[in-house]
Parts: C-alpha cells; structure tokens; sequence
C-alpha cells in the first residue's frame, strides 16, 4: 500500500467473520523503503481505530498485535491504511494476517530486562557478603 503527498490514503479491506473466541489480531508489516520514522498505519475493525503494538521484531518485518476481542464472533470490515503523508510516500508491506485466542503481550524490552538483571546481581552480592 502507498499512501502519497496528496490528501489521500491507500486502504485494504474484507469483510469476514471474526471467529468465536478471539483474543487478537496478529499481522506482519515493513515500512517499505527507506523510511525512517516509517508513515502511519492504521487498523480499524468495523468504523473503529484499534492500536496496535509491536510484538516481535525480525530483520525483514514486524510482528504487531492489536486486542479485538470485543468483536469476536461477529461479521466485521477489517481495514489496513496507509495514511496521506505531506513529507514523504507512505509504503507499507502487510502479510500473513491471523487471528489468536492469545491476548497480545509485547515483549520485554531489553534495556529493562538488563536493569532488572543488574539489580537482582547486586542484590544477590549484597545478601552474600552478610
């Protein structure tokens, strides 16, 4: 999808059932090109905008996830948009859209795994010197 200069958007859309019991959506995107901050992407389910997050990132794409429990079991237009951007062409690249009975929980960030991990280390030589 390619979002450009001018007042307007790039959409996808189908409309489907979302089946009983679903917690998330799961989707693969990449900002294609060279982008950097990549453009805005928007997910709406039905008329509503739902966030997402990021879950997984990889080398060729990032794995979001986005709550949609509130629409399980129900007959919904799903709707990827690349949003107009003044600055540059917003190109997006989406793949292998799912739906989970998971709830969607981002990963540990790495800088706070690292503190927690130096603090239970000075914790534990701390205790061990008593």
């Amino acid at each position: 999808m390619q979002g450009s200069y001018f007042p307007q958007a790039a959409s996808i859309s189908q409309t489907g059932l979302i089946p009983a019991g679903t917690q998330s959506l799961f989707f693969e995107a990449d900002p294609a090109g060279d982008m950097a901050p990549p453009g805005q992407l928007e997910l709406q389910v039905g008329t509503q905008v739902v966030p997402f997050v990021a879950v997984e990132t990889e080398p060729t794409y990032t794995l979001y996830g986005a709550n949609i429990s509130a629409w399980a079991n129900d007959t919904e237009p799903l709707t990827f948009t690349a949003m107009q951007d003044n600055t540059a062409l917003n190109n997006w690249e989406i793949d292998d859209i799912s739906f989970s009975t998971n709830a969607v929980s981002p990963e540990p960030n790495i800088l706070a795994l690292t503190a927690i991990g130096g603090l239970l280390f000075g914790a534990r030589k701390r205790f061990a010197r008593r």
